[in-house]
C-alpha cells in the first residue's frame, strides 16, 4: 500500500484514468465491430457513409494514446480496401 501522500493521490488519479481509458478502448472496438457488420452485409453505400465516422473515432482514440496512430491508420486502410472490393 502507498505510504506517501503523493502516492495515494496518484493511485486515485490512475483509477479515474483507467475508467476513461477502458471506455475509449471500448468505443474503438465497437466502431470496428460495427463496420465489420456493415461489410458482412456487403452494403457499400452504408459502409461509405460510416467510414468518415470510423476514421474520426479511431483518430480521436489514437490521439489520446489508447491505441497507436499506426494502428488506427492500418485499421482504416484495411476497411477502405474491403469497401473498395465490394
Amino acid at each position: 500500500m502507498a505510504n506517501t501522500k503523493s502516492a495515494i493521490k496518484r493511485i486515485r488519479r490512475i483509477a479515474r484514468q483507467t475508467v476513461v481509458n477502458k471506455s475509449r478502448k471500448s468505443k474503438f472496438r465497437n466502431a470496428i465491430k460495427k463496420m465489420n457488420l456493415i461489410l458482412e452485409k456487403k452494403n457499400k453505400k452504408e459502409a461509405l457513409a460510416f467510414l468518415p465516422k470510423l476514421n474520426s473515432e479511431l483518430m480521436k482514440i489514437a490521439k489520446t494514446g489508447i491505441i497507436k496512430k499506426e494502428n488506427a491508420s492500418r485499421n482504416i486502410s484495411r476497411v477502405t480496401k474491403k469497401i473498395n472490393s465490394l
